[in-house]
């Protein structure tokens, strides 16, 4: 296992709630209790701007396409779009009617897609000028904790132990249930799997078109946290934050633990929650408390 924490950031912003590499991963950004949103450069450990205009908690973050543009989501209940350069607030997005865990853009950011505790998906042209969504999902029946956007497909987790993907063009729906409250999601490069986080303490590895539980990857806890996990780098890596502070590794065929590290000038246990890859290298970004760390070859 050749992945080692090579810097630690401590970020000022509270509890780290999401920390994302950007489309090109020459920076990152970072949102928090304090309510801001902090761009970074995390190679130089240097701060570049702060975003501040939320009400509450930052939950989630993501830049645009041509990262001119972040949406975030909060404790607030609001979606914000923000314009990088200036810091100035683009929209102010309300629909929700609590909080809003997770946001992702379209593959041209010409959509974004938020999934709220109100058991909602709402989805936001970010072109038009009406602060109203052009589309809401309402199948699930309790909190929603993901969304992934895959050409034109949503993928959605939820608490209420159901992964439902959305065919937009189709307009079909599939809903396949895991048995477990699911934390978090992530696809393959391929897009050919998902990857679920049950608050049972397992990772399943789902086939997207059939349904089927391909593998399981356990050893870590999750409990009923929202800790996200990835699939790394050419899909060999299977990653999850845990409890207990740990990174965790597992290979992605045979599902053995490869190992399970601490990050560099943590001595304390804290959850290690929000994980991001580097779109083109292997290097991963993530939080714990209010530090986020690299880690690299």
């Amino acid at each position: 296992m050749d992945l080692k924490c090579i810097k630690t950031i401590k970020c000022d912003q509270g509890a780290i709630r999401s920390v994302r590499f950007n489309v090109d991963g020459e920076y990152c950004l970072t949102c928090g209790s304090d309510k801001k949103i902090k761009l970074w450069n995390p190679y130089k450990d240097l701060c570049l701007k702060s975003y501040a205009g939320h009400g509450d908690c930052v939950m989630d973050v993501c830049g645009s396409c041509d990262s001119s543009e972040l949406a975030s989501g909060g404790a607030d209940k609001s979606v914000v779009l923000w314009d990088v350069s200036d810091g100035r607030v683009k929209r102010r997005l309300r629909q929700h009617a609590a909080t809003v865990n997770c946001v992702k853009y379209n593959e041209d950011s010409s959509v974004v897609v938020s999934g709220s505790n109100d058991n909602t998906v709402c989805c936001w042209d970010t072109r038009s000028r009406s602060n109203n969504p052009i589309q809401v999902l309402k199948e699930a029946k309790d909190s929603i904790t993901k969304v992934l956007v895959i050409e034109h497909q949503i993928l959605t987790s939820s608490l209420d132990c159901f992964l439902r993907t959305y065919d937009i063009r189709m307009g079909n729906i599939d809903a396949d249930f895991i048995g477990k409250p699911i934390s978090c999601i992530s696809s393959t490069q391929d897009n050919m799997c998902t990857l679920v986080s049950c608050t049972d303490n397992t990772l399943k590895l789902m086939d997207r078109h059939k349904g089927e539980l391909l593998n399981e990857y356990t050893g870590h806890t999750v409990n009923d946290y929202f800790i996200e996990n990835c699939i790394f780098h050419n899909d060999t890596l299977i990653i999850s934050g845990s409890t207990c502070g740990n990174l965790w590794f597992w290979d992605f065929v045979s599902s053995n633990v490869l190992g399970k590290f601490k990050p560099m000038d943590i001595s304390y246990t804290q959850s290690i929650n929000s994980i991001s890859t580097h779109p083109s290298k292997k290097i991963i970004v993530t939080s714990c408390a209010s530090c986020i760390s690299l880690w690299s070859e």
